[in-house]
């Protein structure tokens, strides 16, 4: 039988001030005032249509995230957050996450979200250049980003993120650093740190603006890199820093193959089914017109994960952690025999991108540079 991991909510906002050329997820600029009450109502209509998939667990996390959630009223999160602690319990140390961009945080407004059950805030900076900014299609200039962040600190939250990006249009790995240098003066606990690429379907993808060579690229992760560890963070994650012990835990929970509804604008869920033997997919309907229809389900598409995908599914959430991973876990969270992996493991440790000590396995420096050729021989098993 499957073991049952530890439950997450993933809450969607679809709206945006505006969409940035970049964004592959599933916003929306906003043409008129948020049906903040009409869709409060709806996200917990579309819970409790999911509440079963809970099976007795806690919520270990819960994360709102976008579109621009920070556009939301405290009031309407609070009402929110009402609505789900009706429903299910929470853990007594739950992560409460909320997603905000700069441009959108008025004074005062992080303590009213703080207040309304919100003990996280993840700040969508990207960059503290104006020029880059514009270039990212971003609403908001660096003072303002400054100031979110010192909100963020001065609220007494339990942790808050900065959001930035690297690899820029014509950036140098002195903007870069500059950019780092001016986030990590703001001391967030967590900082994510990843590289723009460009997405199918986007503004950026039909018009490629140049970014920097391969050999620039290196140089901003390296440098950047370093500056981070002699700062005191530690490299979790692939894009992800942290003080220690103040690792996201909702990111932990995804990639450790933990389990998590999806509730909102098409909000993605993952759920383990231990008297099945199986895992489920849940993908809810994608637009805001479509979801707030009330002659119709919420749910858009569910599928089984197919028992051959298992072994890809599994890995490739895991090896996004560069933390041991327990090699009893894949059977008793994929319900796979270890015995099917003998041969990519043999072949992962032969390219020394993997170490087996008996009981864990461990992603080595040279797997972190090359992950994906590490998560190609799980496809080919």
């Amino acid at each position: 039988m499957l073991t049952l991991p530890p439950l997450s909510l993933y809450i969607h906002i679809p709206w945006c001030v505006q969409k940035c050329p970049y964004c592959d997820f599933n916003s929306h600029a906003l043409k008129a005032d948020i049906p903040e009450r009409e869709y409060v109502d709806a996200l917990l209509a579309d819970l409790d249509a999911d509440l079963h998939f809970a099976q007795g667990r806690k919520l270990h996390s819960i994360f709102i995230g976008g579109g621009t959630p920070s556009l939301l009223s405290p009031e309407a999160i609070g009402r929110l957050l009402t609505g789900v602690r009706e429903r299910l319990p929470f853990e007594h140390d739950i992560e409460i996450t909320l997603e905000a961009n700069p441009g959108t945080v008025e004074a005062g407004r992080f303590g009213g979200f703080k207040k309304a059950g919100i003990n996280r805030i993840s700040i969508g900076v990207q960059s503290f250049q104006a020029d880059k900014l514009e270039g990212l299609g971003r609403i908001h200039d660096p003072e303002q980003a400054r100031f979110a962040a010192k909100e963020a600190a001065g609220v007494g939250l339990n942790s808050f993120n900065i959001d930035l990006m690297h690899g820029l249009p014509g950036q140098r790995p002195e903007d870069a650093l500059f950019d780092l240098e001016q986030a990590l003066a703001l001391a967030p606990p967590h900082l994510s740190w990843y590289q723009l690429t460009i997405e199918p379907n986007t503004p950026f993808a039909s018009r490629p603006p140049a970014l920097p060579e391969d050999d620039t690229l290196a140089e901003i992760y390296e440098r950047g890199h370093e500056l981070l560890l002699a700062h005191g963070y530690r490299q979790y994650e692939v894009s992800a820093y942290a003080r220690p012990g103040f690792e996201a835990r909702h990111n932990l929970n995804y990639w450790r193959f933990g389990d998590y509804l999806g509730i909102g604008c098409g909000a993605h869920g993952k759920i383990t089914l231990p008297l099945q033997g199986r895992i489920l997919r849940t993908v809810k309907v994608k637009h805001p017109r479509g979801y707030l229809e009330p002659s119709r389900p919420y749910l858009d598409q569910h599928w089984h994960i197919a028992p051959q995908d298992l072994s890809l599914e599994y890995f490739m959430n895991r090896l996004r952690l560069f933390e041991p991973i327990p090699e009893q876990e894949f059977t008793a969270l994929t319900g796979q025999p270890l015995a099917q992996l003998q041969a990519p493991l043999a072949e992962a440790q032969r390219l020394e991108l993997l170490q087996d000590t008996g009981t864990h396995w461990q992603v080595t420096p040279l797997g972190r540079r090359f992950l994906n050729r590490l998560l190609d021989l799980f496809l080919e098993e």
